[in-house]
């Protein structure tokens, strides 16, 4: 019950964001042009500082063991989400079943999971989470890019290991692992950059919530969608952690990261190759105001 009180506050907190994001959006203060620029800045900038400041904190046997068992879990909803998306959307057209699969494959664990798990657990949740999200951008450049267009391995090798994220956690791993010590006010920097994280991802995910017809979102693909992402990948997590006897906060990072909303790269790629741009936002925004609800939900199962 504390975990469910702790993200309702939570969920609270970043649903303001949301709503001061969308009023900034409506009131000309965020364009598309400036949307673009934020979220280059928080993927960039802003997201790694957080994932790299999670890093500092002594490595234990403990520590060892709870990472390893978060990225194995996170490499089987990984693969399962794969075949999910082979499986369950055939009935659907080409130009849909590409985005349907792509949204169940890829999730928003880095863009908006993150942050929700520094919310609730602080530092030592998202130690966990960026580790946890590495099978999900491996996934994401790989059989994820593929679904739109065919790219060759070294591109594929480029786009894993060149990402800021992933480069973070390679930094603070090794930082960890060495304890090479770094100035305090370079600690302090990378924290409070990181900081901003939170509301800043949520401010330009409200900006989508203007204009939009509501009445497009009740699309029943995209219900389905939603019931595949945000409830049967959870469960099924959940059915693994419980076998493995994970404890409540690794469940916790667990699930709310495996119940994030689909991805936002899906609309950009989406309109990159061709794909239909206006059903992957639609899949994004239905998905990700769901989630504000499923996420709570999914913490009462901890």
């Amino acid at each position: 019950m504390e975990g469910f009180i702790n993200m309702v506050n939570a969920q609270l907190i970043l649903l303001i964001y949301l709503c001061v994001g969308a009023y900034c959006c409506k009131k000309g203060m965020i364009d598309q042009h400036t949307k673009k620029k934020l979220i280059d800045l928080i993927l960039k900038i802003t997201l790694p500082c957080m994932i790299f400041n999670s890093f500092n904190k002594p490595l234990t046997p403990e520590v060892l063991q709870k990472t390893g068992m978060a990225f194995l879990v996170a490499f089987c909803i990984a693969i399962l989400s794969y075949i999910f998306g082979k499986l369950l959307y055939n009935r659907y057209p080409a130009e849909k079943k590409s985005i349907l699969q792509y949204c169940t494959l890829v999730n928003n664990s880095g863009f908006l999971g993150m942050p929700m798990v520094s919310a609730v657990y602080g530092a030592e949740g998202l130690l966990y989470a960026s580790i946890f999200i590495i099978p999900n951008r491996i996934m994401m450049w790989t059989a994820g890019l593929s679904l739109f267009t065919v790219s060759d391995f070294k591109s594929k090798c480029k786009n894993i290991f060149l990402n800021p994220c992933i480069i973070t956690v390679f930094l603070g791993m090794a930082r960890q692992i060495f304890q090479i010590p770094l100035p305090e006010f370079l600690d302090k920097a990378a924290a409070n950059i990181g900081a901003v994280t939170s509301p800043l991802s949520m401010m330009v995910i409200g900006t989508m919530l203007v204009g939009i017809s509501w009445k497009t979102l009740l699309e029943p693909s995209i219900f389905y969608l939603a019931a595949v992402r945000l409830i049967g990948l959870p469960f099924i997590g959940l059915a693994i952690m419980r076998l493995f006897h994970f404890d409540p906060m690794l469940t916790g990072v667990s699930l709310i990261l495996t119940g994030m909303p689909a991805g936002s790269t899906s609309a950009l790629l989406a309109a990159k190759y061709g794909a239909d741009e206006d059903y992957a936002s639609r899949c994004i925004i239905t998905t990700t105001i769901m989630s504000l609800v499923t996420i709570p939900l999914l913490m009462l199962f901890i």
